[in-house]
């Protein structure tokens, strides 16, 4: 296999990792440890498919340095709504979630 396969099948498997992570989990900061790694799968894709198509330039790892930064502000984000709702509720189970309203 190539290495631009190898690297997409290993996308894929973090990413079935990670989107079985987000949907199976009921605990907030699980769900957010899956879209994280649904995310860091997309990642190696781009970097993959990059560097098959443009060897020469580095702007898809540039691009990969500047969506891990969101990626590390969505996380703190989510760990502090995550502490918030620990510290009302005592718990940061999603299926206690009924106050929310839309």
């Amino acid at each position: 296999m190539t290495t631009l396969a190898v690297a997409l099948v290993v996308g894929a498997v973090l990413f079935g990792i990670g989107l079985y992570g987000a949907l199976s989990q009921t605990n907030l900061v699980m769900i957010m440890m899956g879209v994280e790694l649904m995310l860091g799968a997309a990642m190696v894709n781009l970097v993959a498919f990059w560097r098959f198509l443009h060897p020469e330039v580095y702007a898809g790892q540039m691009f990969v340095l500047i969506v891990m930064t969101v990626m590390a502000l969505e996380m703190a984000v989510g760990f502090g709504v995550a502490t918030g709702r620990f510290r009302a509720r005592g718990s940061v189970e999603m299926e206690e979630a009924q106050e929310l309203k839309g």
